[in-house]
């Protein structure tokens, strides 16, 4: 059977290959600038939300949409949101079981959010979005609903932070039970911790920024060990992002020989991405994050430098995704949608761009993502797995941010702005 990847049920949507229509899922406003008190409003509207918030900086989570970071500013007041939101979805509630029947809702609830739990892996032998004796396609593929449509528990909450506790049990593809404690923390950063994570003194004058640390645990909480021949999972963050015509993702990598560390992209994913969407050098890509042509692309754990940002020139702001770059003695999960050779040779970063399949047709979103995964999960009875993200969003003149960009992604903005033109 071909393989498949999540992204590639997108395209078979927009392109008419499924029964829904793209009015489902096109957003009511086409405003790729949206301003944080807009959607914050909406969101009370529709779901409780917790207010992180520190000065002016702050982030709003959702405890029903299994603790995710939907979106993020600078500034309360007037400022942008960082956070792509899925209006359609959300302002329509769940469904009935029998609602969902014929609708994407029956696979998957796209809320959308900066920053998402999700488990891997998605596709292959050890799946957790295919049950044993089903295919791989679209029909059979069901997100758990633990990570889906299932709330998370606030457990305790500071002006700054909000920890969140789900327990559950998943089948895999094989047929293996998993008994799994989840745990999650988002804590915004003050400015001590956000100068100490781009490795400065102080964050520079004249710089504005609103950044958060999520730490994600995944606990087996059953009476038998997780191995490789029955299946790991793996602790899987996702982001959605508002993009803007200029809006670059940039992935610095570490440098050598294919035969050694292997490809330095993976765009196998969605088909190969073409040379005007995707540029490749010695240490670092470029990939066009503007929301106007899907495709999507991977960095190898061999390569990773625990790293990915995107730059846009227009609302001057730099957006850095950093983890906790960890032993991995049993690799990384693979997600392909197929029966799989090598079920632990898996990415570590994911970037996809969202857009419009043909002319005139509407995008999911659009919006663009940045994605981080850890190890696969061996873990014994009453073990623990962490992989902790830092998402910092900072705003300020080219001036100010140059030396940030050179710093934690290696390239200048101008060299950045000539890849976006």
């Amino acid at each position: 059977m071909k393989a498949v990847h999540f992204t590639t049920f997108f395209s078979m949507l927009l392109f008419g290959c499924l029964v829904f229509t793209t009015d489902t899922f096109a957003q009511e406003s086409t405003d790729v600038s949206p301003k944080f008190q807009d959607d914050l409003t909406f969101l009370k509207t529709h779901t409780p939300i917790v207010l992180l918030h520190d000065g002016d900086a702050a982030v709003a989570v959702a405890p029903a949409y299994q603790g995710r970071v939907m979106t993020s500013t600078i500034d309360q007041a007037s400022g942008q949101s960082f956070g792509w939101i899925n209006r359609k979805v959300i302002a329509a509630g769940l469904l009935s079981e029998e609602e969902r029947k014929g609708k994407l809702e029956e696979h998957i609830y796209i809320f959308g959010g900066e920053e998402r739990f999700w488990l891997g892996p998605e596709g292959g032998q050890f799946a957790l979005f295919f049950q044993p004796g089903t295919e791989f396609v679209f029909e059979d593929w069901t997100t758990p609903p633990a990570i889906d449509t299932e709330p998370f528990v606030l457990v305790e909450q500071t002006a700054n932070s909000a920890k969140f506790q789900r327990d559950c049990e998943m089948l895999n593809h094989s047929g293996t039970k998993f008994e799994m404690g989840i745990e999650r923390t988002v804590r915004l950063l003050d400015e001590s911790a956000v100068a100490a994570a781009i490795g400065a003194d102080n964050l520079p004058q004249g710089a504005k920024c609103v950044a958060y640390e999520t730490d994600n645990r995944l606990t087996n909480r059953g009476q038998r060990e997780w191995t490789p021949e029955t299946g790991l999972p793996s602790i899987w963050m996702l982001g959605m992002y508002n993009p803007s015509p200029q809006t670059t993702v940039v992935i610095p990598f570490k440098a050598g020989d294919e035969a050694a560390l292997g490809p330095k992209v993976n765009d196998s994913y969605f088909g190969k991405v073409p040379a005007e969407y995707l540029t490749v050098k010695e240490d670092v890509l470029f990939f066009k994050g503007d929301g106007t042509r899907r495709g999507k692309i991977g960095i190898s754990p061999q390569r990773t430098k625990g790293i990915a940002g995107s730059y846009d020139p227009d609302g001057g702001v730099l957006n850095l995704v950093m983890y906790n770059v960890q032993d991995a003695p049993h690799g990384y999960v693979n997600s392909m949608w197929e029966h799989q050779e090598k079920p632990f040779d898996g990415d570590v970063i994911n970037s996809y761009n969202d857009g419009s399949p043909t002319p005139g047709a509407p995008p999911l979103g659009p919006f663009y993502e940045l994605e981080t995964s850890s190890p696969a999960a061996a873990l014994k009875p009453g073990e623990t797995m962490q992989h902790v993200q830092k998402t910092l969003h900072i705003q300020g003149s080219s001036e100010v941010l140059e030396p940030i960009a050179q710093r934690m992604l290696g390239v200048s903005l101008s060299e950045i702005k000539v890849v976006a033109q």
